[in-house]
């Protein structure tokens, strides 16, 4: 158990001087709360998969808060890269290129690429920036749970086996950085995130996806997708199809007489259509972000709650929505329930 240090911006110096000693620091950035070491120090990289229990062939993302780290842990610097980087950077996207011989191999899983990216959040950049380091860092979360959008998450999750926790208040985008390979001859989204298909595809050209994206059975190649992930400790249901609310309440009075207890995550309209059942609002339909926001926040609120059973609504696989399915439905280990199959 190691006796963590919990602090606010006014003390990020104490945090930047634990990095360059290889300790352990569990920071905000826009995306989701992330767990950091110094990149270039085996050992304190080791730290973060004893901390979060996370498999050792799983790769890092490293995160910079400036050029000069980048030209130094990369083989080169493509034309995409550049382009990529003055339209996206700093921000949610995590560029995958070939990497330079001075990052160890525990970040990189034994492959020959890296990923990186440039976060936006004031504090994580000043963090890099005064520890004068690349910073390695997954999700801040116990592997396999929820990824942490709030202070309390990561207290939660990470008290006792870190040494510093750096609070910075709610995270803005929900969901973890989309994840772009440039390392080969065509580019490719390795994670799927708040920067879509569309809006890389509007600077760079043709790209595709990872085959896993599509086929589940098939090994992604990305940072925190090779694993079970974002599970709570309740089962989890996805419903689609026009018919959704009639199932659902079906599904409710189900659970109900078996005497489990059930939780509800939708969109507020269709939350409204329900009473007697425990409930978290994933935010407005008309709004994909409020949804991406508040998914994680949701998961972790119903197992808070000692749910036996989440039921959540299904979202169209299209901008960012291909990001929230693709998180939801690792949730739910893929068990989708078509409202609509018995009228066919």
């Amino acid at each position: 158990m190691i006796d963590t240090i919990i602090i606010r911006e006014n003390r990020i110096n104490e945090a930047a001087d634990a990095l360059k000693k290889g300790q352990l620091v569990v920071f905000p950035t826009e995306t989701v709360y992330g767990l950091g070491a110094d990149a270039l120090n085996p050992e304190a990289v080791k730290k973060i998969f004893v901390a979060k229990g996370r498999p050792t062939d799983n790769p890092l993302i490293v995160h910079i808060s400036c050029r000069e780290q980048l030209i130094e842990l990369v083989e080169e610097i493509t034309p995409t890269a550049e382009k990529l980087m003055a339209i996206f950077w700093p921000g949610p996207l995590t560029i995958v290129m070939k990497k330079s011989k001075i990052v160890p191999d525990v970040i990189t899983g034994g492959l020959d690429t890296v990923a990186i990216r440039m976060p936006s959040h004031p504090l994580a950049m000043e963090l890099i920036r005064l520890s004068g380091v690349p910073v390695a860092a997954p999700s801040a979360n116990i592997s396999g749970k929820p990824s942490p959008t709030s202070e309390r998450h990561v207290i939660e999750d990470l008290k006792g086996r870190v040494d510093y926790i750096l609070l910075g208040g709610d995270t803005e985008v929900g969901l973890e950085s989309t994840v772009l390979d440039i390392s080969g001859t065509k580019a490719q989204i390795l994670r799927p995130g708040v920067i879509t298909y569309d809006d890389i595809f509007n600077v760079i050209g043709e790209l595709s996806y990872d085959p896993h994206l599509i086929d589940e059975n098939s090994t992604p190649k990305s940072p925190g997708m090779k694993y079970k992930h974002y599970s709570p400790e309740a089962e989890v249901i996805i419903v689609k199809g026009n018919k959704k609310s009639v199932k659902i309440q079906e599904m409710i009075d189900e659970y109900t007489l078996e005497h489990k207890k059930v939780g509800l995550m939708a969109t507020d309209n269709l939350l409204n259509s329900f009473d007697e059942v425990i409930k978290c609002s994933l935010g407005n339909a008309n709004s994909i972000d409020d949804v991406g926001n508040k998914l994680f926040r949701c998961l972790r609120y119903l197992d808070q709650l000692k749910v036996d059973v989440i039921i959540s609504e299904s979202f169209d696989k299209k901008g960012f929505g291909i990001a929230i399915m693709n998180r939801l439905e690792k949730a739910a280990g893929f068990h989708i329930i078509d409202s609509e199959e018995d009228e066919r």
